[in-house]
């Protein structure tokens, strides 16, 4: 390879994502050496990969579209819990249970993402502050409401009064629908969830096709430059409102997959800051503010989630002692993200 394709493959890849790639590679190199479960921890990194991609995904139509990061994702994803609330509270069980919560909350999300929408293009220049208060705002309110609705399965609620369950179990419902579909097990640690890995990359695919739409491209031009875009016709606004709303629903799918991945519902202040991870996955993956693809989404998730999941184990073993490895994890992950949102203006 030439010394010209060689600079131009590291200005595409760029420093930052190099030295993130090169710390996940130290990692894994360190496992065998600790004598740490290395099929084990990735077969646990290939599924938390692909049970977040929905959620990182949300962001690809909210930064085409002009608005930016989605820090309101908690709108759509107690939107998802809605509807994981509600095929619970109505005991649908198996591949129906997981579909009818996804269709209970795509309504909800839709309808909701359209005024936030609305929203944010009555705040234009203040989008993300104002964002981030929308997804804060909305999850205090919905801890009153998970409190007082009346949902009556007792496998959802408190023993005694009335309200959900901080964490509800999927368990005898859909866990694990879409991991145990096709699932190849090569050794006994080594599981591949297919069915997780097919349906989330199909609404990868759903995304790709889209941006290459007539309407798709009506968006990114809207997003890219909205005085051009107004100038030839395209009504930036509603390319806006749309980039909500599909964001809005993607969170809304995403968290009821991750559910089904993880084995629970989470309720409460639970989706309080998970919009920033996302953000932080996708921003390492070589998004930016006004630009993002399939590809950012896939890639930053993958060095995201992997660097997570192995980091934990390895500081156990480096420091055994105490809390010191939960600590280090804290440090690391957050450090991440913090170093993410610092590279969010980025061109």
């Amino acid at each position: 390879m030439s010394k010209t394709k060689l600079s131009g493959l590291y200005r595409s890849i760029g420093l930052p994502r190099l030295i993130i790639t090169g710390f996940v590679l130290v990692l894994c190199l360190l496992l065998p050496v600790l004598g740490l479960q290395s099929d084990m921890l990735f077969s646990q990194s290939l599924t938390r990969i692909f049970m977040n991609l929905i959620l990182v995904l949300a962001m690809v139509p909210s930064i085409t579209s002009g608005i930016g990061m989605n820090y309101g994702l908690p709108l759509g994803i107690v939107c998802g819990l809605l509807g994981g609330a509600l095929s619970l509270e109505l005991r649908i069980t198996g591949l129906a249970g997981f579909l009818a919560a996804i269709v209970i909350s795509l309504p909800l999300a839709a309808l909701f993402g359209t005024g936030y929408g609305i929203l944010l293009n009555k705040v234009r220049g203040s989008e993300g502050m104002i964002a981030t208060y929308v997804g804060f705002s909305v999850v205090a309110f919905m801890d009153i409401v998970w409190l007082v609705s009346p949902f009556k399965n007792d496998a959802i609620t408190f023993p005694m009064g009335s309200g959900l369950r901080n964490i509800v179990s999927v368990e005898g419902s859909y866990e694990k629908i879409l991991d145990n579909f096709l699932k190849i097990k090569i050794t006994r640690n080594i599981e591949i969830p297919t069915g997780l890995i097919l349906f989330s990359l199909f609404l990868c695919l759903l995304m790709w096709i889209f941006l290459r739409t007539k309407l798709g491209i009506k968006m990114k031009i809207g997003g890219a430059n909205p005085a051009y875009a107004k100038a030839i016709g395209i009504k930036v606004d509603k390319t806006r409102i749309l980039g909500m709303v599909i964001s809005t629903c993607l969170g809304a799918v995403g968290i009821i997959v991750y559910a089904q991945s993880y084995g629970f519902y989470q309720f409460y202040n639970a989706p309080l800051m998970m919009a920033f991870s996302c953000a932080a996955a996708i921003l390492i993956g070589g998004a930016t503010v006004r630009k993002a693809s399939v590809t950012h989404v896939i890639f930053g998730t993958v060095l995201f989630q992997t660097m997570l999941t192995i980091a934990l184990p390895i500081a156990n073993e480096v420091m055994p002692e105490g809390n010191l490895s939960e600590i280090i994890r804290i440090i690391i992950s957050n450090g991440v993200i913090l170093y993410a949102l610092t590279k969010a203006g980025d061109k």
